[in-house]
């Protein structure tokens, strides 16, 4: 439903003092950064206390901030040098001491999916590959893919740059499967989706958008009261059934309507609207800008980060669905 692409965009080997300064990215990228050897410190942005990395830690940062790592000293940082290889980009340096081996890209999404994508996701999310815990099987996964990934950034063969991409990509999905697992998964559709009694609810709403759920129904598919549902999701997502229901709409209207074959209308009530004026003032107000000029930016995707694509903040029940939950 949101497409995403994986890319791995350089190596980094260095040694002590270094410093990596890097972001914002664009607009519809969320780095990443996996630590295959050594350590590193992430600053906070806030003025707090680092977070230190330690090697099999692979940080997303969803909120695509400017960010700084470095070694933890104060000594002027070794200048880097960067080296083109076949598949990839070295950066190196000349310093000594433990050395940091860091995995470093992004992932892009489809907009307007990077926005909405976004804002379910914290806006930086860490999780170990290989931890011996509960989750051992999606870590030891996890663990693996990077392992090749280092093989590969490694040995330059042909065909390299295509399955560092690949696995970056497969990277994306087995990190937030990793980070729903945790007891302590932040807040979001991490914490929704890993949260087994809700688990019917939120396969009800991605499997059958169209249908007009009603909050009762959905708690019975849980086997708990309405109140009791209402109350789950706003302490795991933030948002009601109603919200996450509307945003699975959209991003399924958005796709659809690249589709230039299919009318409107027809992707109206494909998502779930009676009438085609009602499905226009819904999406207007949830993306900003109506159904005509999505379809026609999707045709030209360079002036897609021009229209201010964004879920409208204030977006409750859009006028005309068939029945939000509440």
């Amino acid at each position: 439903m949101m497409p995403v692409r994986g890319r791995l965009d350089l190596r980094c080997a260095y040694g002590a003092p270094w410093r990596i300064d890097q972001g914002p990215g664009e607009a519809n990228e969320i780095p990443y950064h996996a630590v295959v050897g050594g350590s590193a410190l992430l600053e906070d942005p806030a003025g707090g206390r680092p977070l230190r990395l330690e090697t099999g830690d692979i940080l997303l940062l969803p909120g695509n901030p400017r960010h700084v790592m470095h070694d933890g000293s104060t000594a002027r940082p070794k200048p880097a040098r960067n080296r083109r290889e076949l598949n990839l980009v070295i950066s190196e340096n000349a310093g000594r001491g433990e050395r940091l081996d860091l995995l470093c890209g992004h992932f892009a999404i489809t907009p307007p999916h990077d926005r909405l994508l976004r804002s379910y996701l914290p806006p930086r999310l860490v999780v170990h590959a290989g931890a011996r815990t509960v989750q051992r099987d999606t870590g030891a996964q996890l663990a693996g893919l990077v392992a090749l990934m280092r093989s590969e950034s490694a040995d330059d063969h042909l065909g390299g740059r295509a399955m560092l991409n690949a696995l970056s990509t497969a990277m994306f999905a087995l990190v937030l499967r990793l980070a729903s697992e945790t007891e302590d998964a932040p807040r979001g559709i991490l914490a929704l989706a890993g949260h087994a009694r809700l688990a019917p609810a939120v396969a009800a709403l991605f499997n059958e958008p169209a249908r007009g759920w009603s909050l009762p129904e959905l708690a019975r598919l849980c086997n708990m009261s309405r109140a009791t549902l209402a109350r789950q999701f706003q302490e795991k997502l933030g948002w009601s059934p109603s919200d996450l229901l509307t945003d699975i709409r959209m991003s399924r209207a958005a796709n659809e309507l690249r589709r230039s074959s299919i009318s409107t209308g027809a992707v109206a009530e494909m998502v779930g609207y009676q009438s085609e004026a009602a499905f226009q003032r819904a999406f207007k107000s949830h993306m900003g800008i109506t159904p005509a000029q999505w379809r026609k930016a999707a045709q030209e995707p360079a002036i897609l980060a021009d229209l201010g694509l964004a879920k409208a903040a204030e977006t409750q029940n859009p006028d005309g669905a068939k029945r939000n939950p509440g």
